[in-house]
């Protein structure tokens, strides 16, 4: 009837099952990233400036438009650099792709030589396309936003491995939120950078599920 006894008791069997409760309702409680566009179109076929083939199905893309000029969105691709790419290239299966046009490869090939003197570039796909491609690609996003007239935008976007597009839906400034404004190094801290966390947290958490019920 000690106390000590009762201590070790509870050590012994009511901590582990409020463990385990409090686990399975995490489980539950796991919060997704939300879809809020579908079959977003594909670029296979395409390669990016080292001959790699370019697809987005199967992979968690970070996707972008840097048109025309590619050394203008300098800023927006370092930004991206330091508090997106660096933090998870390494993750499986994630990517940033970044539309360019044919005639921007050397501004393009420029701008690679500055980001790897900051990181490894191997996941960084500058991808040139054909004005066609480039627009129907961002046309298939169905967001309210636009390409200016160099074919590029500040925005990126966070494509799934099942080509859906990503974002919040009821984000305390923005409301129904797309993309992340990749110039303004506060969305990407204090958004971006969160969202991210939580698609890669999904498809760990998938990733585990799928090889513990292998194991069974």
């Amino acid at each position: 009837n000690s106390p000590k006894k009762y201590a070790v008791l509870i050590g012994l069997f009511v901590l582990p099952l409020v463990i385990y409760l409090l686990s399975a309702a995490g489980e539950e409680l796991f919060d997704l990233l939300p879809v809020l566009k579908t079959d977003i179109f594909n670029v296979e076929g395409l390669k990016d400036l080292e001959g790699n083939t370019i697809t987005l199905d199967d992979k968690i893309t970070i996707l972008g438009f840097f048109g025309n000029h590619p050394d203008a969105m300098k800023g927006n691709a370092l930004n991206l650099n330091a508090k997106i790419y660096k933090r998870n290239f390494e993750f499986d299966d994630f990517q940033f792709v970044m539309f360019i046009t044919e005639e921007a490869k050397k501004e393009a090939n420029i701008l690679t030589e500055k980001l790897a003197a900051y990181t490894s570039t191997e996941e960084w796909h500058f991808v040139p396309a054909s004005t066609e491609t480039i627009t129907r690609t961002f046309s298939s996003l169905q967001t309210n936003l636009n390409l200016d007239s160099s074919l590029s935008s500040p925005y990126v976007f966070i494509i799934d491995k099942e080509l859906r597009l990503r974002g919040r839906e009821n984000d305390e400034d923005n409301g129904l939120m797309y993309g992340y404004n990749s110039s303004d190094i506060a969305e990407i801290t204090n958004k971006m950078v969160d969202d991210v966390k939580v698609i890669l947290a999904e498809y760990r958490r998938a990733l585990k599920k799928y090889n513990t019920d292998r194991e069974k």
